[in-house]
Formats: C-alpha cells, sequence, structure tokens
C-alpha cells in the first residue's frame, strides 16, 4: 500500500554558531505548532551555541539529535527531520528538491560571507545557495554588535539577490516581561514573514482597529 503523500507545508531551519539560540528553538516549537514540517540543519559551533545558552544538550548523531529536537518541539513522528552537515542527498540540497524557504536562525557572519560569495562548503550554505539561486525565500537572522564594514557589504549583498536580513533586535513597544517576551518579538517577525499564523504577540495597529470598530 502506497503512504498517504504528506501534504503539510515545509520550512527549511538551519542553526549555525551565532548567539541567539533561543530564537531559532523557538520558531521551532512555533513551527511545529503550525503544523508544518521542518528540515533542522545544525552546525558544529550550533551545537556548542546551545549548550552554553540553554539546557539543551545535542547528541552529535544525527538521528539522536532528530529524536531530541522532535521532542524539545513536541513534534508528532516525522514532523521534524535533522540532515547531516554533508547530506548532499537531502531535499534542502537541490534546486530540484522541496521548494521550502530557508530561515538561517540564528545567522553566524561566517555564515553570511559564505552565502554572499557563493560558497558550499556544507549543507547549510549550499541550502543557502539554492535558495539564493532558485529565488526561494531566505530569511537569515543575524545577532552581533558592532557589525564591520565587512559584515554590512555582505548583508548588503544579499539583501540584492533576494535574501531578508532580520537582526535579532527586539522591540520594546510591546512593553515585554521577560526575556521570552523579547525571543517571542523576533519569532512573531519571522511567522509573518513565512505568512504562518501567530498570536505571540499583536501586529501594530491591531489595536488601533478594534477602537474603531462599530460596537
Amino acid at each position: 500500500m502506497t503512504a498517504a503523500p504528506d501534504n503539510r507545508r515545509v520550512i527549511n531551519l538551519a542553526f549555525t554558531g551565532a548567539s541567539g539560540a533561543q530564537y531559532g528553538l523557538r520558531l521551532l516549537q512555533c513551527l511545529v505548532a503550525a503544523d508544518c514540517r521542518v528540515h533542522v540543519m545544525v552546525s558544529k559551533a550550533a551545537q556548542v551555541v546551545i549548550a552554553t545558552e540553554t539546557d539543551l544538550k545535542l547528541p552529535g548523531n544525527t538521528g539522536a539529535m532528530q529524536d531530541a529536537l522532535a521532542s524539545y518541539a513536541g513534534a508528532r513522528a516525522g514532523q521534524v527531520l535533522v540532515f547531516g552537515r554533508e547530506d548532499w542527498f537531502s531535499p534542502p540540497a537541490s534546486g530540484s528538491g522541496e521548494k521550502a524557504p530557508l530561515v538561517i536562525c540564528p545567522c553566524s557572519t561566517g555564515t553570511l560571507s559564505a552565502l554572499a560569495t557563493g560558497a558550499s562548503n556544507n549543507l547549510i550554505e549550499r541550502a543557502g545557495d539554492v535558495a539564493l539561486k532558485e529565488r526561494r525565500q531566505l530569511i537569515l537572522v543575524p545577532r552581533e554588535a558592532p557589525y564591520s564594514e565587512v559584515h554590512l557589504e555582505n548583508m548588503l549583498r544579499l539583501t540584492r539577490m533576494g535574501a531578508v536580513i532580520m537582526p535579532a533586535s527586539p522591540g520594546f513597544y510591546h512593553q515585554p516581561k521577560s526575556v521570552n517576551d523579547l525571543v517571542d518579538f523576533i519569532v512573531a517577525r519571522l511567522l509573518d514573514h513565512l505568512g504562518l499564523p501567530q498570536d505571540l504577540m499583536p501586529r501594530w495597529g491591531e489595536e488601533r482597529l478594534r477602537a474603531k470598530q462599530p460596537d
């Protein structure tokens, strides 16, 4: 008997070695809650950052890492798939694979440089290269301060190629009460850009619109 096709929306999500692992992990939870199938890629440096910034310790084995992330996000079987750093036969590695957006969150400045110059030395870089050449949605979430001229030039180059640069710079007009509120600010923006519903925070102007509605 042929298995029924999985019609859930696919999102490619990569973690690299910048600070801000909480943003990517929270996004993973929200994508799972939105019933997306998530293809995950994790760099070696990202594993170190995740272990440093959170209580989550990811095993090096791809299968065990997949189980750990699926459990963390509350995913159903097969909803979170982890691909290794040199898995060139995975869907994100080719333009003939599934046409899915790619979010690199957080995005290291080294990854920015690799994408801006067309390097494809690992699966994350190749997935970014594919997104650019296929004109697919590519969202990069750098977290660095200050930015050097090289960083800014790479961001400008990638923006001109069609990528969206969304620095992890949360706003404060929603009067955050916790670090989690600041994380949710960025994740809400990411979900908006991906066209996914979110109730992490109201969009700008929503309260004003409700106030103008007749009773």
